[in-house]
């Protein structure tokens, strides 16, 4: 398949994420063709939700990707859980110029494959609304919320979890997203100015150069300073300062919000794997989910020098969130963490479940993407697997939110002790 060669191609990390080819042709939408409008589910948890951008500049480090400018600049997003939100406008999925590269033929050709197969220019994902609303005050409350930060997929933007991210939210989390500029798909920052993924030239210069390991080391290394230095960020914000670099105004009561002494993380794939070595390396992160993220690759020959957490093992909770053929029995580093890990840990999946994607908002959009382009079913199942649309989502939000609740709030729902008939489709992986 299309997608795994390309797996095995960008390392370890890497995955395709959301710039996976399927066989479905990828030919541009016929000239005025009404595009598909997709809508995501709706939180689950007791809370509105707000959500508001921030635009962060780290000038203590040089852009490793590029020259100019000659600091490195992020793109985050925060959730939370908001009050009085209907008076605020909804938070759209995407910002104009950063929907119209995603969803264009130039947006989604990175290695040549295009996202998932979907004809260029045919989903307007800039009408998606989420459940977010932008600067709403926060939510009252006796104790700050726990913080939980998200880091996508290689290639991924970081919208591509929000329904999982605003269901956080909606529990009680402030949840916290990052672009890593140039490594997720395109970045906007504020004035409109968007910036592209580079991965197509990372892989041809890696490809010459033979030197996988090099750009994978890089990328997990600019990763990880990205998540310390947007911790440090959130924690000034915390304190009353205002990080953004344009200095907009935040929601009221933002400020004070935030607990930072509980603060956990999760990431899809390659952000999986980042959240274990920030981890690692950051005592601030008290928790951390993988979703789908191993470093297994034939173009590595010590791919678990990338990831030196598995050598030595956690000392805090951490659970995988795989499929039938990755697991701590049959992924290497999975098991060397699992083996040398004294924290807490549990292995589950989706029955059905196919890699990454089967844990990501392609499970909500692909399906309304296939019944308005009149794509075949196999259009989806190829990418998510045979898993259950409606009750993967609600059952991936309930097992993330558990493992937060846990070991963030101390709040045991039991959720995690073992198989239950509440979820029949989750394997816990002994």
């Amino acid at each position: 398949m299309v997608r795994k060669a390309c797996a095995a191609l960008v390392a370890s990390l890497l995955v395709c994420g959301a710039v996976t080819a399927s066989a479905t042709s990828s030919s541009a939408s016929p000239a005025g063709a009404a595009q598909a409008r997709l809508t995501l589910p709706a939180p689950t948890g007791p809370y509105p939700v707000g959500a508001v951008d921030l635009h962060l500049i780290d000038r203590s480090r040089a852009d490793p990707w590029t020259v100019t400018p000659p600091y490195r600049e992020l793109m985050v997003s925060i959730w939370y859980p908001a009050r009085d939100a209907g008076r605020f406008p909804p938070v759209p999925y995407m910002r104009p110029g950063a929907a119209a590269h995603f969803g264009s033929a130039a947006g989604n050709g990175m290695l040549g494959s295009s996202l998932y197969g979907i004809p260029p220019d045919s989903v307007d994902f800039a009408a998606t609304r989420t459940s977010g609303h932008e600067g709403a005050p926060v939510a009252s409350h006796e104790r700050p919320f726990p913080v939980v930060l998200y880091s996508p997929g290689a290639g991924d933007p970081r919208t591509f979890e929000t329904t999982e991210v605003q269901d956080l939210a909606g529990r009680g989390f402030v949840v916290v997203t990052i672009d890593h500029t140039y490594d997720s798909s395109e970045v906007e920052f504020p004035g409109g100015r968007v910036v592209a993924s580079r991965w197509e030239q990372w892989f041809q210069e890696a490809q010459q150069n033979n030197d996988f390991p090099a750009l994978a080391a890089k990328i997990f290394d600019v990763r990880i300073a990205d998540t310390r230095f947007v911790l440090d960020q959130i924690t000034a914000l915390d304190r009353g300062r205002n990080p953004d670099a344009e200095g907009r105004r935040l929601p009221t009561g933002l400020a004070g919000a935030l607990d930072l002494h509980r603060v956990g993380m999760f990431g899809v794939s390659a952000g999986g794997l980042i959240a274990f070595q920030t981890m690692d390396e950051d005592r601030r992160i008290r928790a951390a989910v993988d979703l789908g993220g191993n470093v297994e690759s034939p173009l590595l020959p010590d791919a678990l020098q990338l990831w030196p957490v598995a050598r030595h093992g956690l000392d805090r909770p951490f659970m995988f969130m795989g499929d039938a053929s990755t697991d701590h029995h049959r992924t290497p580093s999975w098991k060397m963490l699992w083996d040398d890990s004294l924290g807490w840990h549990r292995d589950v999946n989706l029955n059905g479940a196919n890699g990454e994607d089967s844990y990501k908002d392609t499970v909500p959009l692909l399906p309304q993407i296939a019944r308005q382009l009149k794509l075949p079913d196999t259009f989806v199942t190829d990418v998510i697997g045979s898993v259950d649309q409606a009750r993967a989502v609600t059952t991936g939000e309930t097992f993330v939110a558990a493992f937060f609740d846990r070991w963030l709030r101390g709040r045991d729902g039991h959720v995690l002790d073992g198989p239950s008939p509440r979820f029949p489709d989750v394997t816990f992986v002994p």
